[in-house]
């Protein structure tokens, strides 16, 4: 069977941390064949138990399979097609190892390891056939540099990634060149509405625009605004509030710097529900987000509650036995939350010591920490939902979270996808870069990467020199 395909389609052998991160790659080989060891399947059998992101995976890779394989034993050795059940993504069949492997070829190789035990397997597939391309997928750096050494095709699961190269990933900024005006203001027409200024312009670089995309002219006389619509080689702009001016402080806080100022006017505006903010350690992500929630949750009125949420790694693991509350437990991760509001509470000079004290318990009764666990089936109404480092979220654990948002609720990310702890997962398959990805252009979402870290002079030489 597979010497008559030879020609066209590859041989996969799946590593079972390839099931385990997406149960969902069987079907994810187009027009290929996959191949999965016995031990595969052992070690998803010794990885089902438990209510982690991983045991959910290994099991559903199990009912994927099974629904596959079906009742049938005859089609084993021919392989089964895995277009069964309406799937029309995938024209190849799936194999099963039905015989042992004698490994005495492999000496290199020690032991009965799990590693070892799927390498020998390839080898032997390059063996029976020769003329096929027969690949190792796996998520598993180690295993694929083995694999190298012995001769063997190896290569990572690049399925999920939403971009191979981060550097391309949308920044929620654009610069402007020195001739912008004299290409766009032909027909450029301007009127004001409730205090703001917006000009609506044509041109060549309009259809590259997309919607809550900030725009900057830094020549003569510097122009900084925000893209509310875009159609065609048509763009209206709104100008931007500039809250760099003490006058437009948001709890007390000014911005120190134009990605800063263009963050500020994502959290305070209305209209839009869903603000992700890239940035490296010191560029302020935490406290723009803070100082704004405050405002519109107890100066505006707009939310009625904030909630922190911050991924604890290991993700998805229970929290612990000991004693306290779901907040309590929750406090050691919530370091950052603690020093950002002394930083919003000592902004306030005239209020003396005791104000202060009474608005730090007015702030703690209106800020609930909230840990991911426990974050399904939930609904938010009007609440300002903050999940920190988001970059350590899966794409699905990511859906998990933003679904969560009822009417009114406003949800913003945080994260630095130069610093992901989670097993398997890189800059180009976090859940954060899927989402910037996917909501770009989005009229109600809004994404900046911050550049400057603003922290200290000690900080921002540390970060450039270490």
């Amino acid at each position: 069977m597979a010497k008559k395909r030879g020609n066209q389609t590859k041989l996969f052998v799946l590593d079972t941390n390839v099931l385990m991160h997406d149960p969902s790659s069987l079907f994810r080989f187009e027009e290929h064949d996959i191949y999965l060891p016995m031990v595969t399947l052992e070690e998803l059998d010794n990885n089902k138990k438990g209510m982690t992101e991983v045991a959910r995976n290994a099991r559903q890779a199990s009912r994927f399979i099974e629904e596959i394989i079906g009742s049938t034993m005859e089609t084993l050795e021919e392989g089964c097609p895995l277009s069964k059940n309406g799937n029309n993504f995938s024209s190849g069949r799936l194999f099963l190892q039905t015989r042992a492997i004698i490994t005495d070829e492999l000496p290199m190789l020690a032991g009965s390891k799990a590693d070892n035990q799927i390498l020998s397997v390839v080898a032997h597939q390059q063996k029976k056939f020769p003329e096929r391309q027969v690949i190792l997928v796996s998520k598993d750096i180690n295993i694929r540099i083995k694999a190298r050494a012995m001769g063997i095709a190896a290569q990572d699961y690049f399925n999920d990634k939403v971009l191979e190269d981060t550097e391309l990933l949308y920044t929620g900024v654009k610069e402007l060149p020195a001739d912008f005006w004299d290409k766009h203001s032909k027909h450029m027409e301007s009127w004001q509405e409730a205090g703001r200024m917006f000009y609506r312009i044509s041109g060549p670089l309009c259809p590259s625009f997309l919607v809550n995309e900030f725009i900057f002219y830094e020549h003569e006389s510097p122009f900084h605004a925000i893209v509310r619509k875009q159609e065609g080689k048509t763009a209206v702009l709104e100008v931007l509030k500039d809250y760099t001016q003490q006058k437009h402080n948001v709890w007390g806080i000014t911005a120190r710097n134009r990605e800063q100022n263009f963050a500020l006017n994502l959290l305070m505006d209305p209209e839009i529900d869903f603000i992700t903010l890239l940035g490296q350690a010191g560029t302020g992500k935490t406290l723009l987000t803070l100082a704004s929630a405050l405002t519109q949750t107890l100066d505006k009125k707009i939310y009625s509650e904030i909630i922190m949420t911050r991924v604890t790694v290991p993700v998805g693991e229970d929290i612990g036995f000991l004693p306290g509350t779901e907040e309590e437990k929750m406090t050691p991760w919530m370091g950052a939350l603690e020093d950002n509001l002394d930083v919003l509470n000592k902004s306030d000079d005239d209020a003396g010591d005791w104000g202060r004290a009474a608005t730090q318990d007015l702030i703690r009764t209106r800020i609930k920490v909230k840990s991911m666990n426990f974050m399904r089936g939930r609904t938010f109404l009007h609440k300002f939902l903050i999940i920190d480092e988001a970059q350590n979220l899966t794409p699905k654990q990511m859906k998990t979270l933003i679904t969560r948002a009822g009417p009114g609720t406003k949800v913003v990310c945080l994260g630095n996808i130069a610093q992901i702890d989670t097993p398997y997962l890189t800059e180009g398959s976090s859940g954060l870069t899927y989402v910037v990805d996917r909501f770009k252009g989005w009229p109600h979402s809004g994404h900046i990467t911050l550049m400057r870290g603003e922290r200290s002079r000690l900080a921002d030489f540390a970060a450039e020199t270490l």
